[in-house]
């Protein structure tokens, strides 16, 4: 069931199935990263969403970035030709049973009330930022350089403006000073840390921009053969890259300060914004309080929920815990348990995290290698401890994948 086009979303602009609404990239395809991992880990399981993405991959050094309208067609396409599946345009405002409930980043107003209703709590939720999109043929190249972090992927798949430390300064004065959307009922919700407005992060200090979406290591300047002050990078959002990103410039500030503020940066000066930053509501459930370790709710067992409802955090673990919840209702239909995968594994580690996280401060939580299990005789060295611990992972995934996996996902 899905209610758009009939009942539209403060943040969806199309009726594509799974259309991003935020950044167009998965993260990292490396396994020494968490997100890379995770995604390895789903591959076993034969997730069709990655393959989707593969389809309407565009450069993003070692991301899966993707273009965004290609994805969500595809994705489309592929659910509405499915011999299994029947494709119902209209609102869900009761429970599914059985059925699994995915409506990651918004919930309709009607389901969350009967989601309340049944859990006799309401959802927590918090706000998520949006980063601006521009034009392509707006930018002033001869501002900017193409390179990829350390030179992955195709090394020069970013639009990289450097700024000197003057500007870099100008920059910063102009972001804290200018106007943001009011807050009225986003006053008070605390945004999730990994996806802050790039205004708050400034506010935190100075130099957190430099320590964060615009830290120039690794992205030497090719007129200088040095890291610049600062960097803004952009990233390709569409497959003819007519359509660039601001990458980590997730914001809430008034359209027109976003103009102002974003054209100083080196190259943007003339920039034609496509898309503007923006702000909306992620609604999350208290998952420990509320869900079995197979994700079902605890007084429903074939009611099973996924997605950022869950209380995880991006586009990977969103699947990750879709596909892992079909599998389990699938398991339940045919009288077998649930199975949830080895903590040892990204995905079980995060499915650890929302079994045993404190109700009283549960928060979203991304992919990351903290959550795993720690090794026997841990390496110093962290490259090499993090290839252990990926090694490790995707041995007790393939195992987890050929005893739960359907036949058709092996």
């Amino acid at each position: 069931m899905e209610m758009r086009p009939a009942t539209p979303t403060p943040a969806h602009r199309t009726d594509l199935l799974a259309e991003l609404v935020c950044s167009n990239s998965f993260k990292s395809t490396e396994t020494g990263n968490a997100h890379g991992l995770l995604k390895a880990e789903l591959r076993l399981l034969g997730s069709l969403l990655l393959a989707c993405a593969d389809e309407a991959r565009v450069p993003g050094g070692a991301a899966l970035a993707v273009d965004r309208t290609v994805f969500a067609r595809r994705a489309t396409e592929v659910i509405a030709a499915h011999p299994g599946i029947r494709l119902v345009r209209e609102q869900a405002v009761a429970l599914p049973e059985p059925g699994i409930i995915a409506t990651g980043p918004l919930t309709s107003d009607a389901l969350a009330v009967a989601l309340a209703a049944r859990l006799g709590a309401e959802a927590l939720a918090f706000y998520d930022a949006i980063a601006p999109i521009v034009a392509a043929d707006s930018l002033d190249r001869s501002r900017l350089y193409a390179a990829s972090r350390y030179g992955k992927g195709g090394g020069d798949d970013y639009l990289n403006a450097p700024l000197t430390a003057p500007e870099y300064e100008a920059f910063v004065t102009a972001l804290t000073s200018a106007d943001q959307y009011p807050g009225h009922d986003f006053d008070g919700v605390p945004y999730f840390e990994g996806c802050l407005p790039v205004e708050e992060m400034a506010a935190r200090g100075r130099e957190s921009l430099r320590f964060g979406p615009m830290k120039p290591v690794g992205l030497a300047d090719p007129a200088t053969g040095r890291a610049p002050h600062a960097v803004v990078q952009l990233r390709r959002e569409d497959q003819a890259a007519q359509m660039w990103n601001l990458v980590g410039f997730q914001t809430r500030l008034r359209t027109g300060d976003q103009q102002r503020v974003f054209r100083t940066i080196p190259g943007l000066e003339a920039a034609e914004f496509l898309r503007f930053g923006s702000i909306h509501r992620n609604s999350y459930l208290n998952s420990p309080a509320h869900l079995t370790p197979a994700l079902a709710l605890k007084d429903a067992p074939t009611t099973l929920v996924a997605g950022q409802l869950t209380g995880v955090e991006g586009y990977t673990e969103s699947l990750g815990t879709g596909l892992l919840a079909g599998i389990n209702l699938a398991r339940l239909l045919r009288g077998l348990e649930p199975a949830v995968p080895p903590p040892t594994t990204m995905l079980g580690a995060l499915m650890a995290y929302l079994r045993d996280a404190d109700p009283k401060g549960f928060q979203p939580m991304n992919a990351n290698f903290g959550l795993l299990p720690p090794l026997e005789q841990a390496p110093r060295d962290r490259a090499r401890r993090k290839a252990l611990l990926a090694e490790r992972a995707l041995e007790a995934m393939r195992g987890f994948a050929q005893g739960t996996a359907p036949v058709e996902a092996r």
